[in-house]
C-alpha cells in the first residue's frame, strides 16, 4: 500500500509527536517558522516510503495531518 500525507501548517504547533511515531521517518521539522511562531512538521518522502499507516494523523493533537492511501489494484482473473 502506498500513502502520502498533507500537513496543514496553519494547524501544526510543532509538537514533534508525528516525527516520533512515523515508522518510515518521512516527517521532519521544518527549518522555518510559521507566522504564528511555530516550527511545523513537513512531509519529506522523495522515495515514496509512506504506507499511509495513519499513526501520524492519529497522534496529532491538532488534527493537522490528512492521510491519503492508494490501494494496489489486482488484475482481474480470467474466466
Amino acid at each position: 500500500m502506498r500513502g502520502a500525507i498533507r500537513i496543514d501548517e496553519n494547524r501544526c504547533k510543532g509538537c514533534e509527536l508525528c516525527t516520533a511515531v512515523c515508522p518510515k521517518q518521512v516527517i521532519q521539522m521544518a527549518d522555518y517558522f510559521t507566522p504564528r511562531g511555530y516550527q511545523p512538521a513537513v512531509y519529506a518522502d522523495p522515495l515514496q516510503l509512506c504506507t499511509g499507516c495513519l499513526l501520524c494523523a492519529t497522534i496529532c493533537p491538532d488534527a493537522a495531518i490528512t492521510v491519503y492511501r492508494q490501494a494496489r489494484v489486482k488484475a482481474p482473473v480470467p474466466a
